[in-house]
């Protein structure tokens, strides 16, 4: 490895901000640039390139040119296109699983059905690839049901149908656009959990755990999106209950990585419910998640560059180290989303500071005037002793700003704090 070096992280949002806070915090990374990137990172340092996350071929010569070390990929769409196996044919060095690995985040069925092979604890699941045999098969499964689109859907493709005539609306409105396959799975309830594992062929480490919140108001309320706030640590998350996600969950799945040959290198994020039986597998994605990146990364205390440049090398992972303190973020969206999103509203000016941090994400314009651009805008954190002490810092700073057609969850890390719902 050399001294210093320079990587380059894929993607455009919160994730991705944070990823490259990360990395520049090392003392061996020289410099980090993020393709494509958005303009509120370059507060911190970041160096934008306008080459987009699917653009493979621009993207390796980039690489090439400057010299990177290696490259770290943010994103799903780009993983499941194959951007790990485009880069390796030409023996560039890339953080995250290939194609076909990534099927299962690209894929409900696959997913499901390696969960079934290797024992990973989860629902009843069918999947259906007709109008016709989905609304049969609905019968065999209690109401509330789930249902999946089975390709990628940004957090944003999952519908639990509360009752016979919205699942039915449902499944035929899902087969008359683009699916060709839908999933539906038995409804689970207790409380959700995000775990992520650094795996390569050799090692696996486990980043701290955090809690996401999918809906998009509220008290859980509203339709699901790609995520509106999180948390980490999980306070009310006990330690049997951890160790046993170890046990029935992560274990089983890095040996079925292992197991069914897939030449893994990445994230594996698991996400958890607990059930009354113990904890399943809501789904695996293959890449880090937003907004969890946003509250663990901040609580390693161990480097994250070495961590990552000893899995693209396929070396043994150093051991992790975690901070004793608590990370809270709330995500600022657009107006309308996640169905209609709205765009170009001002926001107001944010400053880092020793209590406050901003990780962009859908922004545009000069980063003295920053504008909205649809979807998730921004995440605003802050970090404490305590879950409650992070909470109260974001919240309180919030009021001190005005938005424009913008909004935000104001109840992120109530189920730590007060054990809400």
């Amino acid at each position: 490895m050399k001294d210093k070096f320079k990587v380059l992280v894929i993607g455009s949002g919160g994730r991705e901000h944070a990823i490259c806070k990360s990395l520049l915090q090392s003392q061996v990374v020289e410099r980090v640039y993020c393709a494509p990137g958005n303009i509120g990172m370059t507060v911190d340092g970041i160096e934008i390139v306008d080459i987009p996350e699917l653009a493979f071929e621009d993207l390796k010569n980039f690489v090439k040119k400057n010299a990177i070390e290696w490259t770290f990929v943010g994103p799903e769409d780009a993983l499941v296109d194959g951007i790990v196996d485009s880069f390796e044919e030409e023996n560039l060095k890339i953080f995250g699983p290939n194609a076909k690995a990534a099927q299962l985040e690209g894929s409900k069925n696959t997913a499901l059905q390696f969960m079934k092979n290797y024992h990973v604890p989860t629902a009843e699941f069918a999947a259906y690839n007709t109008v016709k045999d989905a609304l049969l098969g609905l019968q065999k499964f209690d109401l509330p049901v789930v249902i999946k689109a089975d390709g990628l859907a940004a957090g944003k493709g999952v519908t639990i149908a509360q009752n016979e005539e919205q699942a039915q609306t449902k499944i035929k409105e899902l087969f008359a656009g683009d699916q060709n396959r839908i999933v539906l799975e038995e409804f689970l309830t207790g409380p959700e959990y995000s775990i992520f594992v650094v795996v390569n062929n050799k090692d696996y480490r486990i980043l701290p755990v955090a809690q996401d919140h999918k809906r998009a108001y509220d008290f859980d309320k509203g339709p699901n999106t790609g995520g509106m706030g999180a948390y980490s640590p999980v306070p009310q998350l006990s330690e049997k209950d951890y160790q046993l996600m170890l046990k029935d969950v992560v274990e089983p799945s890095v040996k079925g990585l292992r197991e069914a040959g897939l030449n893994y290198c990445g994230v594996l994020y698991i996400g958890l419910i607990l059930t009354s039986k113990g904890p399943k597998v809501i789904e695996y994605n293959v890449r880090l998640g937003d907004p969890e990146t946003q509250v663990v990364l901040p609580r390693l205390k161990s480097n994250f560059a070495e961590l990552i440049n000893a899995c693209v090398n396929n070396e043994k992972l150093p051991e992790i180290e975690i901070l004793e303190k608590a990370c809270l973020g709330v995500v600022i969206a657009a107006e309308g989303y996640p169905q209609k999103p709205i765009k170009g509203q001002k926001l107001p000016s944010f400053l880092n500071s020793e209590e406050i941090a901003v990780d962009y994400a859908n922004v545009i314009g000069d980063i003295s005037e920053l504008k909205g651009n649809g979807g998730r805008l921004l995440t605003v954190l802050s970090e404490g002793r305590t879950i409650e002490e992070a909470q109260k810092k974001v919240y309180s700073y919030l009021e001190t700003k005005m938005f424009e057609r913008c909004f935000y969850r104001k109840d992120i890390g109530e189920k730590a704090t007060k054990k809400m719902y």
